[in-house]
């Protein structure tokens, strides 16, 4: 397959990366220093599963120098996607397929308007992964989970070859036979981890072993289950108890990108996690205290400065 990773960040850069090392035809899109860094010294990956680095990746700056591709790996931060779409389309009407795997359950709705709804295969991805400087990914942990499927169950022949590609890739991967579903389940964790860790300031570690840190976790991702349920996904009713044990499994020092985010003084994707969860929640009559509250705390760093 010839594969485009359309944003090289943490999940770009390091699923991307991997994917090339093992032979993939992989083009990668980034931008200012991070592309000047890797077009000069090449991408390094930074993890407990294997230092490695791609001495000289293929990159491009602007993805409209791209003439072909049968797979778009979008990874860009979710208030690029708009952007995103509407440049991708040349790529799809050759005959390109998109998958995302940003954050979110709104981002093939946003992919959609832009796009024919047939070229995107629903994605959700599992791993803690940064830009630490530019041209170096730092991946923590050993966790690094694709998965994606057709939003109609089908086993298609582009996502069995991109299940081929992660395999050779060492990447874990699954194909999806409810990827709406799935997408929730991992919106829900995003939603409790990201909200816990940036609103308290700790790594999951420390949050999990304190009872009422605890509580504010497990609140925060029953709400999500309960605006997915409302919205008519299949999520069953206790999923967050599922979810807050699955919070069990993870290194004591796993955070979330919203947190690096939050500590580096960067734009947070708020919006469309606690602060999504809160508006879904408004627009459905479910409540969302926790989810608000996370969303008021933050919204003063939200754009990446303190405003005010």
């Amino acid at each position: 397959m010839k594969i485009v990773v359309f944003g090289t960040g943490g999940v770009g850069g390091y699923f991307g990366a991997r994917l090339a090392q093992s032979g993939c035809d992989v083009t990668f899109v980034a931008r200012g220093r991070h592309y000047a860094a890797i077009k000069a010294h090449g991408l390094r990956i930074e993890s407990p599963l294997g230092n490695f680095a791609l001495e000289a990746p293929r990159i491009v700056e602007d993805i409209s120098t791209v003439q072909q591709a049968d797979l778009v790996v979008v990874a860009v931060k979710l208030w690029d996607t708009d952007e995103a779409a509407r440049s991708l389309a040349p790529l799809v009407s050759r005959g390109a397929a998109v998958v995302s795997f940003q954050n979110g359950v709104q981002k093939d709705e946003t992919l959609g308007k832009h796009l024919p709804r047939e070229s995107i295969i629903g994605g959700v991805c599992y791993i803690a992964s940064v830009i630490s400087s530019p041209g170096v990914i730092t991946h923590s942990g050993t966790m690094q989970k694709l998965v994606f499927g057709e939003y109609d169950g089908s086993r298609s022949a582009r996502v069995q070859a991109f299940h081929a590609a992660c395999e050779k890739a060492g990447i874990t991967a699954e194909i999806a036979d409810d990827i709406e579903r799935l997408i929730w389940e991992k919106y829900v964790f995003l939603v409790g981890l990201s909200g816990a860790t940036a609103t308290i300031r700790r790594p999951i570690g420390a949050i999990r072993t304190h009872a009422r840190t605890r509580a504010f976790l497990f609140d925060v991702m029953h709400e999500v289950v309960a605006v997915g349920r409302a919205k008519g996904v299949r999520l069953p009713a206790d999923f967050a108890g599922n979810r807050l044990a699955f919070c069990d499994t993870l290194p004591e020092g796993m955070t979330s990108s919203m947190h690096h985010d939050l500590e580096n003084g960067n734009r947070l994707e708020l919006p469309w996690l606690s602060g999504g969860v809160a508006s879904m929640g408004e627009a459905l009559n479910v409540p969302t205290p926790r989810n608000r509250t996370i969303a008021d705390i933050l919204e003063l760093s939200a754009d990446g400065r303190v405003s005010g």
